[in-house]
């Protein structure tokens, strides 16, 4: 017979909060079985599951991504359009992924400049960081929706 793990069993074992379990059973992406007390029993699909929940999170997919996607490891038979359409969310969800990067290293340039700039106040150091400035306004312009080009054009001289 398998085994089955407690609530508390898994709580230690994965480190999730007995309050995340039971939401998750409540909103049906994990429903362990129930004994007859009403305790959830837990299989090691359901941990397997839990794992792959938490694994997908850090990967910042939400609760609904996850929930909408997480079945193909139950399915009994390979269905390949339904694995062709996961890897066709997954691969979005890299190019979203690869967007923020680039967005945070623009980000990261920024204040490593400007700070750089502050801490050696010339022409020049201000000059790049200015020069810089314009650069991003453009892409921001080109690239982001709802800015105004008549504000950043303001900014540009």
């Amino acid at each position: 017979m398998e085994k089955l793990y407690s609530i508390q069993e898994v709580t230690q074992i994965l480190g999730m909060p007995k309050d995340t379990l039971r939401y998750y059973d409540r909103i049906g992406i994990v429903s362990p079985s129930r004994e007859d007390n009403r305790y959830r029993r837990y299989s090691r699909d359901d941990l397997i599951d839990l794992m792959n929940i938490q694994i997908m999170q850090y990967a910042d997919f939400s609760l609904d991504e996850i929930r909408g996607k997480l079945g193909f490891r139950k399915m009994e038979n390979i269905d390949f359009a339904y694995c062709e359409e996961v890897a066709a969310f997954f691969d979005a969800k890299n190019e979203e992924t690869r967007k923020k990067i680039n967005h945070l290293e623009k980000v990261s340039r920024l204040l490593n400049m400007a700070a750089e700039t502050l801490r050696d106040f010339n022409n020049e150091s201000d000059q790049r960081l200015a020069e810089f400035v314009r650069e991003l306004y453009k892409d921001i312009r080109e690239n982001e929706p709802g800015i105004s080009k008549e504000g950043c054009d303001q900014h540009q001289g």
